[in-house]
């Protein structure tokens, strides 16, 4: 296969697959030592037409594949999409509307987080060639082995879809998927503006000096990390956030002092830059701490109501076919046991319908759970 390296070859393909009502896409991309992914390929495939295209290549305009991903009229279909939505709203295409295989499957009855290769063994029947897993994809040329390897992360895809979208519809599940599908293609889930990234952290403490520092440090650090484009963690740790935070070290030696930093960080141009932040906010920490809501309650879930909360869950998801963290997760369930009016997603919707419901029955002791063989059911008290 010959990779898409002109706009013209480019302009032919999307023309030939405008008026597809669906498009597998997929990714290759370098992002270990960067900040900002690297877009090294793009996979596409309809049930008629497949390309790999280059984006690195001199010239190459990627605007009419970023105008198909932006038409309504045409599904998006992706395996564990976050990540290739990132790039592509980082190129101003949010894929929309979108259909994500991995997220279908757990719906399906495949497991949690089933992989694209188990997948198209269960459903296709074909085991795939992982031999160009690990390839070094901003390198050029390309081997045929890798570009066969890559454009077979859509073909298969295309094959999937139509089979997974009609084994939902069967179910009454297709609704369900698209629901999940509305949280991947919201915007706020790739804003990457710094001034918000310490809201995907967990403050542990809310006093304002805290807060202060601790927003403080996490606004700093995104900005140094896009600033360098280097990942996070090689700026500094999560950990470390909330170190500066409880300890506010606002000169070298106090900084040297911590152990989540790396050794010298207070003197380098870093440490120094971050210092000056901290004296900035630290000077007047009430006008400068997020304002949060303490938690509404101090006290552990009861562990008891939890495990049982677990087991209902497992039996609920077993027996409809649906991955148990498709539902809910512990937190959510921890939740659910300190309080019957929890908002969590497993207390909305078709969520609410299949587990909800009986996660407040057998807090009330309306049902019991029993076991049938090496299998749990539920039932009734009368």
């Amino acid at each position: 296969m010959t990779p898409i390296t002109t706009n013209d070859a480019l302009v032919a393909f999307c023309e030939a697959v405008s008026t597809a009502p669906f498009i597998a896409v997929d990714t290759e991309f370098m992002r270990e030592t960067t900040y900002w992914p690297k877009l090294c390929l793009i996979q596409a495939a309809t049930p008629t037409h497949e390309a790999i295209i280059d984006p690195l290549a001199d010239g190459l305009d990627l605007g009419p594949f970023l105008d198909i991903l932006r038409d309504p009229a045409v599904i998006k279909v992706f395996h564990a999409a976050r990540q290739d939505t990132e790039i592509f709203v980082k190129l101003g295409a949010m894929p929309k509307p979108m259909f994500d295989s991995q997220v279908a499957a757990m719906a399906a009855g495949f497991g949690d987080q089933v992989s694209y290769d188990s997948l198209v063994r269960q459903m296709l029947r074909i085991d795939l060639d992982k031999g160009s897993r690990f390839t070094d994809w901003s390198r050029r040329p390309l081997s045929d082995a890798q570009l066969t390897y890559a454009i077979g992360d859509v073909t298969h895809l295309a094959a999937l879809y139509p089979k997974l979208r009609d084994r939902l519809v069967k179910e009454n599940r297709l609704d369900w998927v698209m629901s999940e599908m509305e949280d991947l293609v919201d915007p706020e889930l790739y804003d990457t503006t710094p001034d918000k990234a310490w809201k995907r952290l967990k403050p542990k403490k809310f006093n304002a000096k805290y807060l202060a520092a601790f927003k403080a440090t996490a606004v700093w650090r995104e900005q140094a990390a896009q600033d360098r484009d280097q990942p996070r963690g090689r700026i500094l740790k999560d950990e470390a956030i909330d170190e500066i935070a409880t300890q506010a070290p606002l000169d070298v030696e106090a900084f040297n002092r911590l152990r989540s930093v790396p050794k010298g960080f207070g003197g380098s141009r870093l440490g120094l830059e971050l210092i000056e932040e901290l004296k900035r906010v630290m000077a007047d920490p009430d006008a400068h701490a997020p304002k949060m809501d303490r938690p509404s309650h101090n006290q552990p879930a009861p562990p008891s109501v939890v495990e049982l909360l677990k087991v209902l869950l497992k039996a609920k998801s077993d027996n409809a076919g649906v991955a148990s963290k498709l539902i809910a997760n512990v937190a959510d369930l921890e939740k659910i046991a300190l309080s019957d009016e929890a908002d969590v997603d497993a207390m909305k919707g078709w969520r609410r319908q299949l587990f909800g419901e009986d996660a407040l029955k057998l807090k009330r002791g309306e049902i019991a759970l029993v076991l049938n063989g090496a299998r749990v059911e539920v039932v009734e008290i009368e």
